[in-house]
């Protein structure tokens, strides 16, 4: 039997506006060393540089709207989150929680909304 990395393959968010949010999700993303590793026409992947799963696809609506949904992405230290915030704040995100640690996680977490409203996370987790 197989066994794998991670527990997710991909994921996809249903943009609005998705100029908004392909300047968004590139902003916050590159602060986490994630990258745009293919664009078309409306749609915008992102994955790591090492490999391409997980990945998330950012793409313009063509029906209904992704809303409500809540993100994490891992963030590699505590300046990874700091920055993920600084540049979805900039991108045009809103901020929900600044950094912080949150003892209740045992995680250095900071939450944004994307032009959409969903929940965007990055996460550092502490090792005590």
């Amino acid at each position: 039997m197989e066994t794998t990395t991670s527990f997710v393959h991909h994921l996809g968010v249903f943009a609005s506006d998705f100029d908004a949010s392909e300047q968004f999700y590139t902003s916050a993303l590159e602060a986490l060393g994630i990258e745009v590793g293919y664009r078309a026409d409306g749609v915008a992947e992102y994955w790591s540089p090492e490999r391409d799963t997980p990945s998330l696809s950012v793409e313009r609506a063509e029906d209904a709207v992704t809303t409500g949904v809540h993100i994490a992405f891992t963030a590699v230290s505590r300046d990874a989150v700091d920055a993920f915030h600084a540049a979805a704040v900039a991108a045009g995100g809103a901020s929900r929680h600044g950094p912080r640690v949150w003892t209740e996680y045992r995680a250095y977490c900071a939450f944004v909304s994307d032009p959409d409203g969903n929940n965007i996370e990055a996460v550092h987790k502490e090792t005590s």
